[in-house]
């Protein structure tokens, strides 16, 4: 039997909100605040004050409604006052349109300076807003661009020295975390890359979990599991596409329960392959709570792109991870659902289950 405090403590315990305060989760920003009834002060998410006890919390859905609660704004996190994604939005856009066309990568210090901040206080803002620190931004952009060039080069060694890199041997010391794959594979579209696959049934149908030697890289759910196995022979057509063996197994088997009861997490390597921009959003759907949803809008202006609401929308329709990168917990504007990959009525259930959980 629980005592008092216990009792007290579990409604909010067991919101799904309480993970990203005790995280100090800047993505939540704007989507919540919360009061401690024993400072009479509300605070955002991210607030760096020492973590209040959960019987002494209450979660609000605006400034507003904590302040007709008779809250006052925390003083360290000044929950009343533009947060960081509104303050420097516009410069975080600024260098992540820079870090996409630079040819010879700049300095975190150099960033800093164009942004006009600290070295420190740049690079804690920019990974708040965009989900990736500036290197790996930058990364993700060159990996994109030799993608790009692997399809039209004449030479491998043309497309890495188009793709921004000055020396072959820097590029290869990070190919086959860009790729999955080396450079000269990836160009003849798999060959001798193998690809561990299982299929199996789940609650929402067929479900295909697949994998590189970096991790996860495709997890799809539909009706006709040989389609499903056609669509990443297509994605990987020259790849070798053998059965998981008992470890992978394993693997699946934790992809299903987290389907099944999302609330356990899903704690595996992911091979997220996709250009920048796409990353970039990936990043922030997976910093969305367990039982939350927000809008492509919202998302747009988390990764400091307001106006790229469309593209938003585009790479969540690229997802090529059903669950680990979380797209269904997006909606449209006005709360409704969108269209899914997998099954709007998929969606609807995943969304369900996760409000239970």
């Amino acid at each position: 039997m629980l005592n008092p405090i216990e009792s007290d403590a579990l409604p909010t315990e067991t919101d799904p909100r309480w993970q990203a305060v005790l995280a100090r989760d800047p993505a939540a920003d704007e989507s919540f605040w919360y009061s401690v009834k024993t400072t009479g002060v509300y605070c955002r998410p991210s607030c760096p004050a020492r973590t209040a006890k959960p019987e002494n919390v209450q979660f609000h859905l605006s400034r507003d409604e904590a302040e007709a609660a008779g809250f006052r704004p925390c003083r360290r996190c000044k929950p009343d006052q533009p947060a960081l994604r509104e303050l420097y939005a516009d410069k975080v856009s600024e260098i992540c349109r820079l870090l996409e066309t630079a040819e010879i990568e700049p300095s975190l210090t150099e960033l800093a300076v164009i942004a006009g901040l600290s070295t420190f206080h740049f690079h804690r803002i920019f990974k708040a807003i965009t989900g990736l620190t500036p290197k790996a931004y930058a990364a993700a952009q060159r990996g994109n661009r030799v993608r790009n060039q692997l399809a039209k080069s004449q030479s491998v060694t043309a497309a890495i020295y188009d793709a921004g890199y000055n020396a072959n041997s820097r590029f290869y010391e990070q190919s086959s975390q860009l790729l999955g794959m080396t450079p000269s594979e990836y160009r003849a579209g798999g060959t001798n890359c193998r690809i561990r696959f299982a299929l199996g049934e789940c609650s929402l149908g067929s479900i295909l979990v697949a994998a590189s030697d970096i991790g996860i890289c495709a997890i799809a759910l539909g009706d006709e599991p040989d389609r499903l196995a056609r669509e990443l022979q297509d994605r990987f057509p020259k790849a070798e596409l053998i059965g998981g063996d008992h470890e992978f197994e394993q693997w699946v088997a934790k992809v299903v329960g987290f389907v099944e009861t999302p609330a356990i997490g899903l704690d595996l390597p992911l091979d997220m392959r996709g250009t920048a921009f796409q990353q970039r959003v990936w990043q922030a759907l997976r910093q969305i709570p367990v039982g939350e949803k927000v809008s492509y809008t919202d998302i747009a202006q988390r990764i400091g792109a307001p106006k790229a609401v469309r593209a938003v929308a585009g790479a969540c329709a690229a997802n090529p991870l059903a669950v680990a990168i979380p797209c269904h917990r997006v909606v449209r504007s006005d709360g409704g659902l969108s269209g899914y990959r997998w099954g709007v009525e998929r969606k609807a259930e995943l969304l369900r289950r996760e409000g239970q959980s």
